[in-house]
Formats: structure tokens, sequence, C-alpha cells
């Protein structure tokens, strides 16, 4: 059962009507606005010149952030971002870097008015620091936010915020990540804005109070003041356009764009279909030593031009599992910018408009004071985002228009690993902390008409990259032994999902274990999922394997390349734990890939000889996973076609179809539905038909759920880039379901899912009404 603390709720923030907010500030602090009839006079040429003024803001901000930060948390991943505000906070533009944090942003701004003003006040030349996740502004205590207001003439003009994840704050684990931890107290302190710089100047008591709690301070006070410095250039370079185009049209620029993004979202909407459609993925794990799978569901109902996502039925708060309204905020803009707004400027206080959010408090993506949150962004909100895609896709799946933005799950999470030491390289032994930065390069998820992007990234950070392993080496006292594509890792699908890769490290340049926390999910449950059919990506392994004897190998003259090739044991690590790895031990990590899209007994044999050579697929997984046989890299057809014919037979003879043999219709005169489904017109109605055989599956009139065969069994029947024993990691259940037309049986649904997954059936009225 969640807790709450008495007087924690004076530390939450939720978003708040703007002219409310003005009209609530104190005569002491003036604001300056300008009226719609200001708004509608700008002109096309104006406003299209100052917008992109804004929007080199915010970039030469970014760059001011990389080129001071020491952190490869910033300079290569890219796990930062930046926003101008208007005047309340409302996000008037936003940086192409950690798109989550969109979401938060405004909300500390929000809460440093309503809560600051009158003591200790909000004057030029201020500026404000805070890493606590129910104020908003971050989404986790690593994320820390510094944000200046900009005053004109005595008025309070607009908001700039730098922000980025810190490698280090304290707390009971490396990297500030408890994996055992029940409550925020077993983690970095989460601190309220409080002023790091009055009158222009840093304040040294702030700043060191502020860095004294780090094992790493060196890093932590140089992007202190990389933020400050940021900022700085954000506020001059703000005052040199409001210098040559006059603050009412800067400040009517800034109001434009947030109604232009809002507008233009809108009329998308409008042309996408009403209806409702849900998604529920799991946390496997809350903490060390818990063997549970938590949920996260979600219900998004569009109408007309608005979306609301409903998610009532999500767990309650759990071990370290969990986030504050501003990640389930977060999670939202994840998926909601990169697929309806990808072509739309990112005034994501426009954006923002066009949904409601709708959650229980005490749950898991909405979690109250003092819940472990360390895993915020990672855990919770980032599967709140797959979610929401999910959905998403599967309404813009039944489009044309809109088709090019459907996609599968991505790669589910980021695999968490902390490393920290002493590094004995230099004459003076210094302590080190890593956070492993290999994992960002992920697979993307198969999309109708392409495959997923190969080791392409990360969904949220659009512009991320892994760092080189040349500079690790450099940085820290590590020895890459490979960083690697690995095939079979992509989902299977008609598209295959992005392959993922794996990396391995020793300890070289220390004598001295080097300690380790681990933090991720999807190991015993997909978050990789796939769509219309599609297969899950693999699931994510993390392995210590002890006294693996590298340097003796090195040392004559051999360079292993496997985990088989080591000598001593393999130590499987499990989502969540703290160990230590030895001098002679190595660290495996091999993390997620996408899910794949439609059927993959309907992909080209073509395109799977080519995945075979370029080392995305192997033989055994073109048989297993895709029905092709191989001979030389070239396509046995006779042999292929004898392969899928007996695979489907096998779908069929363990499969369980409860259902009449019904009417069949010709699937070319049907209105699409996704890869696999037609809306058919009989009788003046739409009934649901399969694409492939034309066999109906779902007459409104009469039934309210599609008639599917159904099986399940282990999750090896998944492939074998699945764990085959979930046992491994949880207690629950957990299967391969998978749903198919009961006249081709083709797949319409495939997932790695515990067995009380609600998704026994596929609700009717997803696709048509009566």
């Amino acid at each position: 059962m969640a807790m709450t603390i008495p007087g924690s709720e004076h530390f939450s923030s939720r978003p708040i009507d703007p002219d409310v907010l003005a009209a609530g500030l104190p005569d002491s602090l003036p604001v300056h606005s300008v009226t719609q009839e200001q708004i509608d006079a700008l002109d096309p040429l104006t406003y299209e010149v100052v917008r992109h003024r804004l929007w080199s803001v915010t970039d030469e901000m970014g760059e001011a952030l990389k080129r001071m930060s020491g952190s490869p948390i910033v300079t290569d991943a890219n796990d930062f971002d930046f926003a101008i505000c208007d005047e309340v906070g409302q996000e008037v533009q936003v940086g192409l870097y950690n798109t989550m944090l969109a979401g938060a942003v405004d909300l500390a701004v929000y809460w440093t008015l309503q809560h600051r003003v009158r003591n200790p006040g909000v004057k030029e030349g201020d500026m404000f620091l805070c890493n606590d996740p129910w104020v908003g502004g971050g989404l986790h205590q690593n994320d820390v936010i510094v944000y200046q207001p900009i005053f004109h003439d005595g008025e309070l003009f607009a908001w700039t915020s730098a922000i980025c994840h810190e490698p280090d704050l304290g707390g009971v684990g490396l990297g500030s990540f408890s994996p055992a931890a029940q409550d925020v107290f077993s983690e970095a302190l989460p601190t309220p804005p409080i002023k790091v710089v009055r009158d222009f100047e840093i304040q040294d008591d702030v700043a060191e109070a502020w860095i004294r709690r780090s094992r790493v301070p060196l890093l932590v006070n140089l992007d202190l003041r990389a933020k400050v410095g940021a900022n700085t250039v954000g506020r001059k370079r703000l005052h040199a356009v409001i210098d040559q185009y006059g603050a009412d049209t800067v400040k009517a620029v800034m109001k434009r764009m947030m109604s232009d993004a809002e507008g233009r979202l809108r009329g998308k909407l409008r042309n996408l279909p009403d209806g409702s459609w849900s998604a529920t993925g799991y946390q496997d794990q809350s903490h060390a030593g818990d063997r549970a799978v938590h949920q996260i569901t979600v219900k998004m109902t569009k109408a007309d031009d608005h979306l609301t996502f409903d998610f009532t039925g999500t767990d309650e708060q759990a071990g370290l599992i969990n986030c504050t309204y501003a990640g389930l905020r977060g999670g939202v803009m994840l998926a909601l910018m990169p697929m309806l707004a990808n072509d739309i400027p990112w005034s994501a206080g426009g954006l923002m408009r066009c949904f409601d959010l709708i959650s229980e408090e005490g749950t898991i993506n909405n979690a109250t004071f003092p819940a472990a949150v360390s895993r915020a962004p990672i855990g919770p909100a980032w599967s709140t985002g797959s979610l929401v895609a999910e959905c998403l896709s599967q309404m813009m799946d039944r489009t044309v228009e809109f088709g090019d933005r459907v996609q599968a799950g991505c790669c589910g999470t980021h695999d968490t690993a902390v490393l920290a030491g002493l590094d004995q390289r230099g004459e003076v032994p210094t302590p080190f902390l890593n956070i492993v930065m290999d994992v960002m390069a992920a697979g993307y998820g198969g999309r109708p008409h392409a495959d997923g992007m190969d080791t392409g990234g990360l969904f949220c950070i659009p512009m991320g990259r892994i760092p080189d392993v040349e500079m690790t080496e450099y940085l820290y006292p590590l020895m890459t032994l490979w960083r690697r594509e690995e095939p079979d890792s992509g989902g299977p699908g008609r598209h295959r999902g992005g392959v993922s890769g794996s990396s391995a490290f020793i300890p070289y340049g220390t004598d001295l274990p080097v300690g380790l926390v681990v933090a991720s999910s999807g190991k015993g449950v997909s978050q990789n999922t796939g769509l219309a059919g599609g297969y899950p990506g693999n699931t994510a392994v993390g392995v210590v394997a002890r006294d693996a004897g590298v340097k003796r190998l090195l040392a004559e003259g051999t360079l292993p390349l496997r985990l088989a090739e080591l000598a001593g044991s393999q130590d499987l690590q499990a989502c969540y734990g703290e160990t230590q790895v030895a001098p002679d031990d190595l660290l495996y990590l091999h993390w997620q890939g996408g899910g794949g899209y439609g059927d993959p007994l309907l992909r080209e044999p073509e395109l799977v000889a080519h995945d075979h050579a370029e080392g995305k697929v192997t033989s055994t997984g073109a048989e297993a996973s895709y029905g092709v046989v191989l001979r030389d890299d070239a396509v046995d057809r006779t042999a292929t076609e004898a392969l899928r014919t007996r695979l489907r037979e096998e779908r069929r003879a363990r499969s369980t179809a409860d259902v009449a043999p019904g009417p069949s219709h010709a699937p070319s005169t049907g209105k699409r539905l996704d890869d696999n489904l037609v809306a058919v017109g009989v009788d003046g109605v739409e009934v649901v038909a399969c694409a492939h055989c034309g066999r109906q599956l779902g007459d409104p009139r009469t039934d309210t759920v599609l008639a599917l065969a159904r099986f399940e069994g282990p999750t090896s029947n998944a492939g074998s880039h699945v764990t085959d024993d979930p046992g491994q990691y949880v207690d629950d259940e957990i299967v391969f379901r998978q749903l198919c037309c009961p006249g081709c049986y083709t797949a319409i649904y495939s997932g790695v899912v515990p067995a009380a997954h609600p998704q026994h059936v596929i609700d009717l009225d997803r696709y048509v009404q009566a």
C-alpha cells in the first residue's frame, strides 16, 4: 500500500491553467504578455524568422553545455535537454535530445511561481536548481535542472532551462541506483528549487553543498557550471532577439508557436479514426530479491481532435520501479512527439494541450512520496511511452496517410550498468564511476514498409550516441573485448525488428574489484513487443563470468570473442542487483532489439537471405523464425515452401479454435485495418475478415471479440533470442501467446507475457462498431 508522508503534498506539481497562474501572482512580480490581437497581427515572414531564431537559441544552449561538460552522459549520450518557456512556464521550444524531459520542465516553473515568488523571490539574475521529481524539471533525482527567469523592462518575460543526467548524486547505491531501495531515503536526496545563482553570480555555499553529496564531485561541479553557462547563453541570445524585433513581437511569436503546434496536431487527430485502443506491459522485478511482475496498463481514446490516456488499473508503486506524475507525462511525450509531431515544431506547451491524463496516485507511473524513483525514466516512464506508442501505432495502422509512422516496440528499456572503483593507472589512485552507455545502441521496431533500424539508438533521444571504445578505455580502467551487433536479436516479422548488440568488459588498470550495480527489465517478460503478429525482440541478458581467465588468454595471444571460450563460471544477473567484478572477471551485457511487424512467415525469403549474408540472422534463426531454408546463402525455394507449410500446420495442430467456420469474403474489397485484417461491408455493416484468406473473424452484430485460434506455450516457441526460462527471474508463469486466423493460420498477435495477461482475446470494437 502506498504511503504518503504528511506535508509531502506541498512538493507536488500538476499542470495549471496559465491564466489562473498569472492572475495569482503578486503585484511585486509583473509579467509580460500580449493580446490575441497582437498574435494575430504577426506577418508570416517575421513569424518564421523569429521562430527560427528561438530554435537557434536552444541549439546554441545545447552546444554550450556539451562543450563545457566533462561527462560522457552529455558529450556522447546526449542525455540532456533545453527549453524556452513563456512567462508562466509553458514550453515554447524544446531540444532534440531527451524528449521525455519535455514532460517535466514546465512543472518546475509552475511550482516555482506558486511557492517561491514571495520567499525567496523570483528576481532578475536568479537561477534555480532542482532535482525533486515530485516538483518536476526532471524524472528522477539524477535529472538536475538549472532554470532562470528572464526579465525585460522589469517584467517577467520568459524562462530558459538546462537539464542533464548526473552520474552520481549520493545515496546507497553506485550512480545513485540502489537495487534494494524501498523508498526514496535510500536514494539521492531530492532537492526542491533552491537559488544557486543570485545577481548573475553562483552562490558558493549552495554550489558546494550540492556537489558535496556526489561520489564524483568534479563532474557534478563541472556540469553545474555548464548548465549555468548554457542558461547565460540562452539569456543573452534571447535578449538579442528582443532588442532586434521588440518584446511584444517576440512574445507574440512564442504564443503563436504553441498555438500552431496545437492546431497542427489537432488537425492530424481529426484525420485519424475515433476509437479506443489498449496496451499492457510489465516491469519484471521491482527491486533486488523481488520475483514478481508489475503491470502498467493504458487505454487510449481518441475523439475528434483530442486524446485521453487512462492508466487506471496500473499496479501500486513498488520497489524502485516508480515514477512521479512528471515521468508519466514524460512517457507520453516520448511517444507522441516523434510519432505524431515529427514534422511539427516541438512547442511542447501547445502539443500537451491535445491530451488528458487519467491516473491513480500511488501507482507505478504516478507514485507518491516517498517512493523510490531512481529507475523512473528508464523504467516506468519508458514503459509508459512504449505502451502509448503501441496504442498510437494501432490507431495509425488503419490509415494510409499515417502508415509510415507505425512502428513495433523498440528496445523496451535502457539496461543500466554502473561500474565504479579505484583507477590505479596514474601515480595517485583516483575513484572512477562509469555508467555503461553502450546499451544505447538498441534496435528499433519493424514497420509496415521497412525493417527496424539495427542498433539505431533510443526512441527517446533522437540525437543519442554511444561512446567511443577508445574514450571509455581512456577515461576508466576497463578494457572492451568486443562491442558488436548480435544476430537474431531483432523480433521476427514480415519486417523484422532492428537487432541489438552486446559488449564485454574486463577491469584493466586496477588490481581491486570493481563495484557493479545493474538495474534493468525485459529479462523475464518482453518489453520490445511485436505488432500485427510480429514477434518480440530478444530479452536482455547480463552475465558476470567469474575467473574467466581473459588476461591469461591474451598473454597467450588469444582474443576470446564468446562466453563459451572463457574459463570459470557464469553468474547470471537478475534485473536488479549489486555485486563486484573481480580483476579476473568479465562483464557481459546483451541489450534489447526491436519487435517485429507482421507474421514472419510472410517475409520475403530473399530478405532473409540478405539478412543472413549481413550477419543479422543465423541459418538456424532463418529456418525456425521465418521458415526459410538457405543453401550457400541462397534461398532453397522448394524446401522453404515445404517448411512454411509445415510450420503453419504446426500452428494449426497446437492451437485451440473453439469457433465455427465463418463465411469468407474477397479481401481485396476490404478496408485496411492492419497488416492482417480488413473491414468488409456486408448488408450495410462492416465485418472484420482476414486480409490473406478472407475468413470472417467478427461481426459486430453478433460478436464482441475476434474469433481467433489461440496457442499458449513455453517462451522458447518465440525463438531462441527470447529467454526460455523466465523462472530464472520471476515466479509468475510467463508464456508465448499467439492468436491466429483459424482459416490460414496467419499470426494476428504474438507476445511473451504473463499467463494472466489480459489479452486473451482481441475486442472487436477496436476495429469496427455495430
